[in-house]
């Protein structure tokens, strides 16, 4: 079987490599271009190899991925703080709101990034070429009642 009869769509994808590159903000087909054109505006198409990139669809995904990850770090800090030293309240306000801002503000782009590559080492929403359109598969079926 010679490369050009291979069609690529339908190669398997490198999940863990695709994450890796997602976590970077790169291009989880190429691991070259950016998938951020702005804050956490991602763009159409990679700008190294061209692979669309719009059809993903993390929606609110990260959001609840960072408040976990956040949360997890932050609440066994402030409890082992509290336990230890029994601050006042306001140092307790002073550590950790800018800590809990830092991190979340830090892991928003590697996040997005990772769920945006899954989606595609997994051909989600739109990545698998062969699928059927969102359109075809939202569309209800029309049901009549049978009565004149």
């Amino acid at each position: 079987m010679m490369m050009a009869d291979v069609d690529v769509s339908e190669a398997p994808r490198d999940g863990w490599t695709a994450f890796k590159r997602g976590l970077r903000g790169l291009c989880p087909a190429c691991g070259q271009g950016r998938i951020f054109r702005a804050l956490l505006k991602t763009n159409d198409n990679c700008p190294a190899c061209g692979e669309e990139l719009h059809h993903h669809r993390a929606d609110d995904f990260p959001a609840y991925i960072n408040i976990v990850i956040v949360g997890h770090i932050v609440v066994p800090l402030v409890l082992a703080v509290e336990m230890a030293y029994a601050p006042p309240y306001w140092l307790h306000a002073a550590l950790w709101i800018p800590l809990t801002l830092i991190l979340a503000f830090a892991l928003m782009h590697p996040i997005k990034g990772a769920v945006i590559a899954w989606q595609w080492a997994t051909r989600m929403h739109g990545f698998d070429k062969n699928a059927p359109s969102d359109d075809i598969l939202l569309q209800r079926p029309v049901v009549t009642s049978g009565k004149q």
